[in-house]
């Protein structure tokens, strides 16, 4: 199969290549696409290199699929090029996610409401996929309400701010992605802030939870902030029930959960850290426990390597799931 990858060069971007090799995707011809600046250069997948092409040579070279990584202005001009030309897109940004004619997919979650006519399917926000992973296996109790805190890694805004990092931690001056130090700091603004009060980052996880979940009833309130760690992103989640649960059914439910893995042992000090995430596809949830100020609530602690699962790894499983069902 002949696979585009839109923003070849960049951080999610590579890691789409890494991912689509580890997996074993079947790629019989890659096409590795980035901004004109970057047209010509080479690419490493499977140990073999690959020219970078414009967009237009991607288009002509007629992939099956193609998988975006490259800014919302870039699939708002061109993820309709792609698809009028019979390919279908996967967009990791944030351009089409509450489109309501494009589906927004977890895979383990919605990938049934996929059809053949599905040209442009949008890839969820990397804080909002590993927190509905995490939820997705205790709906039987009825999600009434979600209020969130999320801890992200600096890799969510890339590499720029990987470099800002790194070169506070040396004491070496040069380009920042933030306003701020980064490095012994929390800074309490992921993306700009809305009329609301709340940034576009708290205000996707409100939305798109809704979406994909398939319920517009829930209610969710979002606060994210960005830590100097590089590993992925964690969620101190707070979710109120309409039923009660015992905590001992949470736990086996999230344990045969497809995508999550519990680490949750307090009294040997184990639960889920960025550190132990990085490079792992799985969502991590420990630290499950009742909110003892109001009834059928539970306190979790949700942690995922936003490069993978946040990104690349679920748009390529949501490409394994259009193969394995036909529809690509």
């Amino acid at each position: 199969m002949k696979v585009a990858v839109v923003g070849a060069t960049g951080l999610v971007g590579t890691k789409m290549l890494q991912v689509l090799a580890e997996r074993n995707f079947p790629v019989t011809e890659l096409v590795p696409v980035a901004s004109e600046r970057s047209v010509g250069k080479e690419v490493e997948y499977k140990g073999k290199k690959f020219k970078v092409v414009s967009m237009s040579d991607a288009i002509a070279a007629k992939p099956a699929v193609a998988i975006f990584s490259a800014g919302g202005g870039t699939s708002l001009e061109w993820a309709p090029k792609f698809a009028a030309a019979g390919i279908t897109v996967i967009d990791n940004s944030s351009a089409w996610r509450m489109d309501p004619n494009k589906p927004l997919v977890v895979p383990e979650i919605n990938a049934d409401i996929l059809t053949k006519n599905d040209k442009i399917i949008a890839n969820p926000n990397c804080s909002t996929i590993q927190m509905v992973v995490a939820l997705n296996p205790l709906k039987k109790y009825g999600i009434k309400r979600i209020v969130v805190s999320t801890y992200q890694s600096v890799t969510g805004t890339g590499v720029k701010a990987v470099t800002q990092l790194t070169n506070e931690r040396k004491g070496i001056a040069g380009e920042r992605a933030y306003k701020y130090p980064i490095d012994l700091n929390v800074i309490p603004q992921i993306d700009v802030f809305l009329e609301n009060g709340y940034t576009k980052e708290e205000m996707k996880m409100v939305n798109e939870t809704k979406k994909i979940m398939r319920d517009d009833s829930i209610r969710v309130t979002s606060t994210t902030v960005r830590i100097p760690v590089v590993g992925g992103h964690s969620e101190a989640v707070n979710v109120e029930f309409e039923k009660d649960f015992e905590l001992a059914e949470i736990r086996k439910l999230l344990e045969s959960a497809p995508g999550v893995k519990v680490v949750d042992d307090p009294a040997n000090q184990q639960y889920p850290m960025p550190m132990d995430a990085h490079e792992k596809d799985d969502v991590f949830v420990g630290r499950l426990r009742r909110d003892e100020s109001q009834p059928n609530t539970l306190n979790m602690w949700v942690v995922s390597d936003n490069l993978r699962k946040g990104a690349a790894t679920n748009a390529v499983q949501i490409a394994e799931y259009l193969v394995k069902s036909g529809l690509l």
